[in-house]
């Protein structure tokens, strides 16, 4: 596994003949096809055969009284919340008072717990904890005869390990264990009575879908198991980040945030997380989070965390709309607001790069015409998610081709209808990634494949070339070969012809809901 990691980096392993739950025929949107009904029997097939080898290994865990066994070393049991060192390493899930505990075993990330009197120097990016010490206090011994260090550990806490080349880029701290009388060593300059999750926003952060798996997300479930009564400690820190979540972060923490960097300060805590967990790839993914932690529940979050944002932007809007003079252009303009509040809404997220839609104009009319009220939403990493949560929220269909910003399907409401247009050498990421969470989400996902002949590559390479007959196969030679053709070189020509039937559906379907909303209202 960690060869495969190493090999495709961003990409797992692209695998000829994985099952996908998008609906790629014809006649049927939201169905699978005969072939997948097939490969799901031969797949609990050999999942049952694995079970029962598998359970002569686990069959000594069965049978013993221990309680902490978990075939996760991060996630959930059963219904219930594991207990709070769980949530960080099942190694550490004990960590006695003045002693550091590290967890290196997950290929994706390292995590350490230091428990009892933790002290941060930012300047030698060291973060200490003196044993046998009362938190919180002074201690002053003879400088230099008992500097002894019992154990030191270094630590890059960011969630992807096994990718060498980003991690190098990744602040490195010096975690270090002393004894209570080892000199003189720096007084509390702020004390703090909750314990701190150091993590660093360095690496991908600027990508969307990394912000939200490989941080915001592993810290709402870190949240859950503090109540929020934990402070984050960020490495590499970003005013921009901090500006663009702003209105998440005090539903994560009820602390002020801390830029390690930059404060000098010394901050002692009762307790130290340093790093953040994630099982897999896709921390999106709801069976890794029950109970508390369930994505609908973090769904649930954003919607409290946005929603005041949200009626201020509105209340902002509504005096200067109310400024225009009442003419009669103004009360048709009016007239048509209500009429279009009554249509299904389509929003159709824009690519400036690669993988843009060429012929996107004809598609908002197409759309237009079959009755969508359309809008057509062009993210940048400095657009206010709030605006992006408002226009997401109040829409019935999403439409967008493969990429990170796929990642705001997040911000749709269950029962509400997600397109992804799947390019060609992109199957296994759009399904794992995005389609298979949406469906979680209790999204209708449709995954739209395009042909060969939908992709720009078509006019690039002969019509026999792998590249557009057997994109698996190149995928197989390495992530540089996925990214330089599939990725980066790669845009759509819709056939509209072709997706015009899946729109349809869509806005049949979403006409049928908002009837039935209405008719419910009015009972």
């Amino acid at each position: 596994m960690l060869k495969k990691m190493v090999q495709y980096q961003r990409y797992q392993q692209w695998k000829k003949g994985d099952e996908l739950v998008v609906c790629l025929d014809e006649e049927s949107v939201f169905e699978n096809t005969n072939h997948t009904k097939r490969s799901r029997l031969k797949l609990l097939f050999l999942l049952l055969l694995s079970f029962i080898s598998f359970s002569f290994f686990l069959a000594p865990h069965f049978f013993t009284s221990s309680s902490t066994f978990s075939l996760y070393s991060f996630g959930f049991e059963d219904e219930g919340l594991v207990s709070t060192s769980d949530v960080y390493a099942s190694v550490c899930s004990s960590v006695s008072n003045g002693s550091i505990c590290c967890d290196r075993s997950s290929i994706r990330s390292d995590i350490c717990v230091m428990k009892g009197d933790v002290r941060t120097n930012s300047a030698s990016s060291t973060i200490t904890l003196y044993r046998n010490n009362g938190y919180g206090s002074q201690v002053f011994g003879a400088s230099g005869d008992n500097d002894e260090i019992f154990q030191h550990e270094k630590i890059r806490p960011y969630t992807r390990k096994w990718e060498k080349s980003v991690m190098d880029t990744i602040d490195e701290l010096d975690l270090v264990l002393k004894g209570e009388n080892n000199g003189i060593h720096q007084k509390c300059d702020v004390q703090h009575d909750v314990p701190a999750v150091f993590f660093s926003t360095g690496g991908y952060t600027g990508n969307l879908y990394h912000e939200f798996n490989d941080g915001i997300l592993p810290l709402y479930i870190t949240s859950q198991h503090f109540n929020k009564k934990v402070v984050f400690v960020i490495l590499e820190y970003h005013d921009w980040w901090i500006s663009k979540y702003e209105n998440i972060l005090p539903h994560l923490t009820e602390y002020p945030i801390i830029d390690f960097s930059g404060d000098n300060r010394t901050h002692c805590f009762p307790e130290a997380i340093v790093g953040l967990k994630i099982h897999d790839e896709l921390t999106i993914d709801p069976s890794l989070m029950r109970g508390n932690g369930s994505i609908r529940d973090f769904r649930d979050m954003l919607d409290r965390a946005y929603l005041p944002r949200i009626r201020g932007l509105i209340q902002k809007e509504e005096p200067d709309r109310l400024a225009l003079s009442p003419s009669a252009k103004t009360k048709i303009e009016m007239t048509e607001e209500k009429l279009d509040s009554k249509k299904p809404k389509v929003v159709i997220i824009a690519r400036n790069d690669s993988r843009a839609i060429l012929n996107e104009d004809s598609l908002v009319k197409m759309a237009q015409d079959i009755g969508f009220q359309v809008e057509v939403l062009w993210p940048q990493r400095t657009t206010e998610l709030a605006r992006i949560y408002r226009a997401l929220n109040s829409s019935d269909v999403m439409i967008g081709v493969h990429g990170a910003a796929m990642t705001h399907f997040l911000f749709m409401r269950p029962e509400s209808v997600f397109i992804q247009i799947v390019p060609l050498g992109t199957d296994w990421a759009a399904d794992t990634y995005y389609g298979q969470p949406a469906v979680k989400l209790g999204l209708k996902y449709i995954g739209y494949k395009i042909l060969p002949q939908e992709s720009s590559l078509y006019n690039e390479y002969k019509k026999t070339d792998p590249v557009l007959t057997d994109p698996d196969s190149v995928n197989n030679r390495g992530w540089e070969f996925t990214k330089k053709i599939y990725l980066d070189r790669q845009n759509v020509r819709l056939n509209l012809r072709r997706f015009h039937k899946r729109l349809l559906r869509a806005y049949y379907y979403s006409v049928a809901k908002k009837n039935g909303r209405r008719h419910h209202q009015n009972q």
